[in-house]
């Protein structure tokens, strides 16, 4: 099953019994992330999940609050960790290296992105960034009585198929849509739905001659690593939390560091050790930011922009055919 035909426009709620567990059980079977821009309605989500009851703390380190919960789903424990409210991944604030931290390290099994359904637009920047980091994301297309009020008009079905993954329809205060969300997790955290994430496939051309002169040796090294080219952008911004990923192999999948076998001197046959190959790859990487203008990250948050109007454009409708939404009924 991909990720079109899962939980996108479904007429009827499947047959759940969400048990909302409180406090984050110790061990659970999934884990799930939960993230989004604020005033997206995300802790009503957080709440309906798991209940009034949660664990709240801060994030080691940090004075950012930390709230997690549990529910079980079809006989699996899961622990939901909600990220801070956040507009971008950037990690130019605290709330936003923690959130970019967990995704990426914290290796959630899904990662459920609340929107507003009156701001797609705005809040798809997010997504994007998101799903540039993993593929295993949800998203929750919230507020969407509010959108009905004010004429706006989604087709969830056109969402999914150009961003390749879930887009689930809710109402979280009311609780409609979520019995939908529960299977979208379901299905995402279980393997069942195969995502295929929209990412830009082309940058401004200073900044994609840099990044595919990066990703191949990076594909190289660890060819399970499933966001190479965000990678090589990271690098390529001198992230020092990435860089030091890349030397333990925390990043993702890509186990143990690679390294360059030993080569052998023509004078006597002595066994000389080659620098590992992640030394190779952060040393490219710092050569080519040199080719790089000030402004390329200007140019990247444009990109970026424009392909969250692109596909908010494709996938809005107004007037009569505001019908098509599945909670209209």
């Amino acid at each position: 099953m991909t990720a079109l035909d899962a939980c996108v426009g479904c007429s009827a709620h499947r047959d759940q019994a969400l048990v909302q567990l409180g406090v984050s059980p110790e061990k659970w079977d999934s884990l799930v992330a939960l993230a989004g821009n604020p005033n997206t309605g995300k802790s009503t989500v957080f709440n309906a999940l798991t209940g009034l009851r949660q664990h709240t703390g801060n994030w080691p380190g940090k004075t950012v609050a930390r709230a997690e919960g549990g529910f079980e789903l079809e006989g699996q424990r899961v622990k939901l960790i909600d990220l801070p409210g956040t507009y971008s991944l950037q990690a130019g604030s605290t709330d936003e290296e923690v959130a970019r931290d967990f995704i990426l390290f914290g290796q959630p099994d899904v990662t459920v992105v609340v929107v507003d359904a009156t701001r797609l637009e705005r809040n798809l920047n997010l997504v994007l960034q998101i799903l540039e980091i993993t593929p295993r994301v949800v998203v929750c297309l919230n507020l969407m009585d509010e959108a009905r009020r004010h004429g706006i008009g989604i087709d969830t079905e056109a969402l999914a198929q150009q961003l390749g993954v879930p887009v689930v329809p809710t109402v979280a205060r009311s609780g409609e849509g979520m019995a939908d969300l529960l299977s979208a997790i379901h299905g995402v955290a279980m393997g069942e739905t195969v995502t295929n994430p929209y990412r830009l496939d082309r940058y401004p051309p200073e900044v994609e001659t840099a990044v595919s002169a990066l990703t191949e040796p990076i594909r190289d090294a660890y060819p399970d690593l499933p966001n190479v080219r965000w990678v090589a952008l990271r690098l390529l911004n001198a992230d020092a939390r990435v860089e030091t990923a890349l030397r333990s192999g925390d990043l993702g999948s890509m186990g143990d560091m690679p390294t360059v076998e030993a080569t052998t001197r023509s004078d006597g046959g002595q066994a000389v050790t080659v620098a590992p190959a992640v030394d190779a790859i952060l040393d490219r990487a710092t050569a080519l930011r040199w080719t790089l203008s000030p402004q390329f990250h200007d140019a990247l948050t444009k990109s970026l922009f424009d392909a969250a109007e692109t596909i908010t454009a494709r996938a809005s409708m107004r007037g009569a055919r505001r019908a098509k939404f599945d909670l209209d009924r």
